[in-house]
């Protein structure tokens, strides 16, 4: 598969300079991969098909559009990897190309969604100043937010984010599993880095509600 995708390549070097493949080190790769180096490619492909799965996975009914929206994906960065300048991470560029493939794929709804109090929120005083949970729930530090860094997806975990509008849960995804910058969800999705505030503070709110009972339910 991977020589089938790197017959798409260009051969001319990525004109990036030193300072950006300090703060990228895909860049490296991403250079032998234009250069036709197959082992470079497959290192891309492993090191992040878990996280594009996760990611396609938002915006398609099943788990086989996911994996095919994933290899459209990878079609799509060998044959646009000359237009690549290193104004953004590999991963953030990498992801745009798969939301858009994910969307097509998908037939999701469009991208401005109303930002309107369609559902509770947690009350502000649960929060810090820093944005943190005043009194987290044992539990849901154990469970859920080491799960959550790490990727791990229980069926609860999962669960309970499929049950967060698909904005939030987008927002959540990017920002909580995949560790991407405010800035960097904000221009993936289309919308303002206080909206995506928004969506990121409702959705945390609302899994946390689901975990919470979840939790409650087991006795913990």
């Amino acid at each position: 598969m991977a020589t089938e995708y790197l017959r798409f390549g260009a051969h001319r070097p990525l004109p990036v300079g030193p300072t950006l493949r300090a703060v990228d080190p895909d860049l490296e790769l991403l250079a032998r991969v234009r250069a036709g180096d197959e082992g470079a490619f497959v290192t891309l492909v492993e090191k992040y098909h878990g996280s594009m799965l996760r990611v396609a996975r938002n915006y398609v009914p099943s788990e086989a559009i996911a994996e095919e929206a994933v290899q459209d994906t990878w079609i799509g960065v060998v044959r646009g990897v000359e237009k690549f300048e290193g104004r953004s991470s590999f991963r953030t560029w990498l992801f745009r190309i798969l939301i858009n493939r994910a969307r097509t794929a998908g037939g999701k709804e469009p991208r401005n969604v109303p930002l309107g109090d369609v559902e509770p929120s947690v009350a502000a005083s649960r929060f810090t100043a820093a944005g943190a949970w005043a009194e987290p729930l044992e539990a849901w530090e154990t469970d859920a937010d080491d799960r959550l860094v790490a990727g791990t997806w229980s069926d609860t975990l999962r669960a309970a984010l499929d049950e967060l509008p698909s904005r939030q849960r987008e927002v959540v995804v990017l920002r909580d599993v995949e560790g991407l910058s405010s800035q960097d969800v904000a221009d993936l999705l289309g919308v303002s880095e206080g909206n995506q505030r928004v969506l990121l503070h409702r959705g945390r709110s609302r899994l946390r509600s689901l975990l919470e009972h979840e939790l409650t339910a087991r006795g913990r």
